[in-house]
């Protein structure tokens, strides 16, 4: 439904500008008559920010500051309803602007708050809606979000470290490529033809080098090929189950990546399911939503498997040792907690420790990967400059 700018004043006397929604202009003005306002301007709302990159169109950042002025308004003494438009004056989102809008018109019609944000899980997250829930049903709503804008702070910190970490090695990696197919490709080449006109006896490196980038030259077209149709498939079976799947398991493969990827997964797992079941939701419903918090698709399909297992009388020690996924340690203190009748508490400093472990591995990882870029790069540069300029020194010893 279109959004329309409307400029009316009320019967005290007061100016306001409000953004309205409605089918028409005409409509938004008779909406605004029939309650005694007199209206001066309506506009259409032009919204140039709903085009979004990669479809991300609600940041962290931004849902977090939404349910803050929402508790504050709520501890406060406001009604949910009230407090959610108050709230939605002060969004600059339109997307957030729009659900936040539907949402009320939800709760206006008798719904709760947690059923009204239940359409827009994939938005937001099952956590949040579970949160909300929790809050309804404890008759501590502010609390509840309280504990989750806490949660999600956290969470955004460690996704936020990782991003970090892989982002610079990533770069490094790409300009590297970019130099060596720009000096193999381009620069050789040139070279082979002023070799070619002296007839000297050419180095071992210098012979391989030109014939990768007589190859290169060759082909570039087949090359060029090749790489739009592995592009056009990973884009194609990106969102594809067996797809993704394989990707995520290749992750945890890696040298590098596994130890990141498994450590946040606890991190992120230990959180959730700790805040879940702090806010009074039972332990078998708190695992199926827990598990929705770990972006790595393979460990999730090893966790869906902890649901069943608590159903048949397991354990959450035993069943996420199933499942496989878990280190030693986090089952051990996971063990602990269940024995002491203390698990959110445990969950809670399980996720702690592993937030603490990965920002450790990640400034290692950072600190150690750059010097090892650097210097692959500088070989590969100097390998480069010695194969072109070897030549080059043996036709001067020729020619004198």
């Amino acid at each position: 439904m279109p959004a329309y700018i409307c400029k009316f004043v009320t019967p005290d006397g007061r100016t306001l500008k409000e953004t309205l929604e409605a089918p028409s202009a005409e409509n938004c003005r008779r909406l605004l008559e029939s309650e005694g306002f007199l209206v001066l301007s309506i506009r259409k709302e032009i919204r140039i920010s709903r085009i979004h990159i990669f479809g991300k169109k609600i940041k962290p950042a931004e849902f977090i500051l939404f349910n803050q002025e929402l508790v504050a308004l709520l501890k406060a003494g406001y009604p949910v309803l009230r407090s959610l438009e108050l709230v939605e004056k002060r969004i600059t989102n339109p997307y957030l602007l729009g659900i936040v809008r539907k949402v009320a018109a939800e709760v206006r019609g008798g719904r709760t708050l947690s059923e009204a944000f239940l359409p827009y899980e994939a938005q937001f997250s099952k956590v949040y809606t579970a949160s909300l829930m929790a809050g309804e049903r404890s008759g501590n709503l502010p609390g509840s979000l309280t504990r989750y804008i806490q949660y999600a702070k956290i969470i955004e910190q460690t996704r936020g470290r990782v991003r970090s970490a892989l982002l610079y090695p990533t770069l490094l990696i790409i300009f590297s490529a970019v130099l060596i197919g720009l000096l193999v490709g381009l620069v050789l080449p040139r070279f082979a033809t002023f070799y070619a006109d002296f007839g000297a006896q050419l180095p071992g490196i210098t012979r391989f080098l030109l014939k990768v980038a007589i190859f290169i030259n060759n082909n570039i077209l087949w090359i060029f090929f090749i790489f739009l149709v592995l592009i056009g498939a990973v884009v194609a079976f990106r969102k594809k189950t067996w797809f993704v799947l394989f990707k995520d398991r290749l992750k945890l493969r890696l040298p590098f990546s596994r130890f990141l990827i498994r450590d946040s997964a606890v991190a992120l797992y230990a959180r959730t399911l700790g805040l879940l079941l702090e806010a009074g939701i039972s332990l078998l419903p708190s695992v199926q939503v827990a598990a929705f918090s770990v972006p790595n698709r393979f460990i999730f399909s090893r966790l869906l498997t902890v649901p069943e297992n608590l159903k048949n009388g397991m354990s959450l020690y035993d069943s996420l040792e199933k499942a496989g996924v878990f280190p030693a340690l986090a089952l051990d203190l996971i063990r602990i907690g269940e024995n002491s009748a203390n698990l959110p508490g445990m969950l809670a400093e399980l996720a702690d420790f592993y937030d603490e472990r990965l920002r450790d591995r990640i400034q290692t990882m950072v600190s150690l990967i750059e010097p090892v870029i650097i210097i692959f790069i500088g070989l590969v540069a100097a390998g480069m400059i010695l194969s072109i300029y070897l030549p080059i020194f043996n036709i001067i010893r020729i020619t004198r």
